[in-house]
């Protein structure tokens, strides 16, 4: 399974009957590097979802704003959540019929939360081979503008890896994209409660401090087809992938587990945040 140098181009999504998404809206996934915004969730299903969300933070303490990365086979809430159809659904016609979830992160500002995520590549920084996760930002708070939500430069997934930098100390981690501002104007991913985005691994994106009173809580789902590879066998201890739809090819997945209390596991792999 394991393969020794990287691939971050990207390959422009070719499917000739996609089955939810619009020949549109692959352009536009394919010319930018995103595409939103989906309902999913009802909003009785999002009381619900958030509950549980509010749940496993409560649980986790201080952690809990940052800290809850990966637990999709650890879980049987987050399991369920992350084999959605509603969600592969999507999923499927950006990286085909063989999807597997290999991380997650529920990612939560709170009001006036200083933290900003610098402009970053996520592939950049894992060690898969080549470049096809789609990640998939579910909102579980309405955000926009004013509550910090997740912003891209359109069109900065086929460029390649883009030089970096060290960030400030005010910074969820200390990396970003060098010269980001000369890049493109940024777009807002404003998402209501429910909603989700798709955007591919190599688009630079990223966050700033949440200066409104307004929690803005998200959970990331990274899938990729099975064809993809992990480079590097340290790493590969560390990832927990479930088999979502399809053949897991030469992967390792996981059953959907019995527990759902976070106090009785923990965190395999820790690999970012939005």
């Amino acid at each position: 399974m394991l393969v020794a140098a990287q691939d971050l181009s990207f390959v422009p999504v070719r499917t000739a009957k996609p089955q939810t998404l619009t020949q549109a809206q692959i352009a536009h996934y394919n010319t930018h590097g995103f595409v939103q915004p989906f309902d999913v969730f009802s909003a009785q299903e999002m009381t619900e979802l958030r509950a549980y969300i509010d749940g496993l933070m409560a649980d986790m303490g201080p952690d809990g704003a940052y800290g809850i990365n990966c637990y999709q086979a650890r879980l049987s809430g987050l399991w369920d959540i992350a084999t959605d159809p509603r969600i592969l659904d999507h999923v499927q016609d950006i990286i085909g019929p063989d999807i597997l979830c290999w991380a997650s992160a529920i990612l939560s500002k709170a009001p006036h939360d200083p933290k900003a995520v610098p402009w970053h590549q996520d592939a950049g920084f894992w060690k898969l081979k080549p470049a096809r996760t789609v990640t998939v930002w579910l909102a579980i708070d309405d955000v926009d503008k004013t509550n910090s939500a997740m912003r891209f430069i359109p069109g900065t997934h086929d460029r390649g890896l883009l030089d970096m930098q060290s960030t400030g100390a005010e910074a969820v981690f200390h990396k970003e994209t060098a010269g980001a501002e000369a890049l493109g104007e940024p777009f807002t991913n404003s998402l209501k409660a429910g909603q989700i985005s798709l955007h591919a691994d190599m688009l630079v994106h990223g966050s700033e401090p949440n200066r409104s009173d307004r929690r803005r809580c998200g959970l990331t789902l990274r899938y990729c087809p099975s064809s993809v590879q992990i480079t590097d066998q340290d790493w590969a201890n560390g990832v927990e992938a479930i088999l979502c739809r399809g053949d897991a090819g030469n992967w390792r997945t996981h059953p959907r587990p019995d527990n759902n209390d976070i106090t009785k596991t923990s965190s395999p792999h820790v690999v970012g945040n939005n």
